[in-house]
């Protein structure tokens, strides 16, 4: 039995397809299935470590970008997307796996695109409400569709789609008890805790806001601001500056990237989650943590947006535009929601209600069974 996996190059795509390929790896335990690979073809590995911990063979496949605005790049990524094709059907020729799972962005479409000529089975997931270019176009030939939010079920064929939730890594569904997560941060145990997850790229705008607001937001709370890999030096270095001689220096806990460890104390301690609007919002939703979102507004076709309100309108969030994004506002959401207790266990309530569980082994045990259909 062989599996090929394929999304671009964001976290967002990848780590759904780690949680999946994880329950595909304990069904292949529990069901003794023999012979059986996992791979994973993209233009970027984007974590070698995770997918070598799962068993996960990685095959390189170089791929451009059709941007929905007009650019000279456009141009030039079509050839990197016609050699990538290319390359795409020798390489799902070499391995010709049982089944391929999609889950969009651009650096999935030559490897559908080859397994749509091999007439290799398809599976994909859509996790924004509305779906990618990719993805809209796989759900005409895929074999089964999978959606993380039920509106998305729209855009494709009823005969095929199915609402599945967000995949989860197993070793973040649970946070950590709130003692432990607190004594890891050597946070106190009687103040509320800020959490902001600007995405392992970081986010400009969430980053310099929490910074302009730092002297007053840690007054009354502690807080564990992961900035992102590129942003640390920086983003670090300015809150030494804005700090400088506070006294409550040290209820400020800045990172450069929150690891499956460091993500489950995060959750453990976090009593209100700032966050972007993408996939991650599953993840606070399984947690059952009332969040602030602040969409990017440039995203493709506004699918943040879409997400951040199809949220806020479950009740589960509340929601920050960007032109809106300031210090002033940012605190006294976050005052307003700590004060109004009544609110905020709904808030919680609502979160956990948005989420569906088992999302991962769901889509696991369909791979698995396609895959095997397909050998026999």
């Amino acid at each position: 039995m062989k599996i090929v996996f394929t999304g671009g190059g964001t976290g967002g795509h990848f780590y759904p397809i780690i949680a999946v390929a994880q329950k595909v790896n304990q069904l292949i335990d529990e069901e003794n299935i023999l012979g059986a690979k996992l791979y994973f073809l993209s233009n970027d590995p984007y974590d070698k470590e995770v997918l070598f911990e799962n068993g996960i063979l990685y095959e390189e496949i170089k791929t451009g970008k059709m941007r929905t605005y007009l650019s000279f790049k456009n141009f030039l990524d079509f050839f990197k997307i016609l050699f990538g094709t290319i390359n795409a059907v020798f390489k799902l020729f070499s391995i010709y796996p049982d089944v391929v799972f999609g889950k969009g962005g651009y650096g999935s479409f030559p490897t559908i695109f080859a397994a749509r000529l091999l007439r290799i089975p398809t599976i994909i997931h859509e996790s924004d409400s509305a779906p990618g270019r990719v993805n809209k176009w796989a759900g005409h030939f895929a074999l089964k569709v999978a959606v993380s939010f039920k509106e998305a079920a729209e855009y494709f064929p009823k005969a095929k789609v199915a609402w599945t939730g967000q995949p989860i890594r197993t070793e973040i569904e649970n946070p950590a008890p709130r003692s432990e997560a607190l004594k890891y941060f050597k946070f106190e145990s009687d103040l509320p805790t800020i959490v902001i997850l600007g995405g392992s790229q970081g986010a400009e705008l969430i980053n310099n806001t929490v910074i302009d607001a730092l002297p007053r937001l840690v007054k009354n709370y502690q807080i564990v601001h992961q900035t992102g890999v590129l942003n640390f030096k920086t983003v670090s270095g300015q809150a030494d500056v804005t700090l400088h001689e506070n006294p409550n220096k040290v209820r400020y806990f800045p990172i450069a990237f929150l690891n499956p460890l460091g993500l489950k104390m995060a959750a453990g301690a976090a009593t209100i989650i700032i966050s972007r609007a993408g996939s991650t919002l599953f993840e606070i939703a399984s947690w059952g943590i009332p969040s602030i979102l602040v969409p990017f507004k440039e995203s493709n076709a506004q699918h943040a947006m879409k997400n951040a309100f199809t949220y806020a309108h479950a009740g589960a969030c509340n929601v920050i535009e960007e032109p809106n994004m300031t210090a002033g506002i940012l605190i006294s959401e976050i005052n307003n929601m700590i004060d109004d207790q009544a609110r905020y266990k709904k808030m919680s309530e609502s979160a956990k209600l948005f989420g569906k569980k088992n999302a991962a082994m769901t889509i696991a045990r369909a791979l698995v069974n396609a895959a095997l259909s397909h050998e026999k």
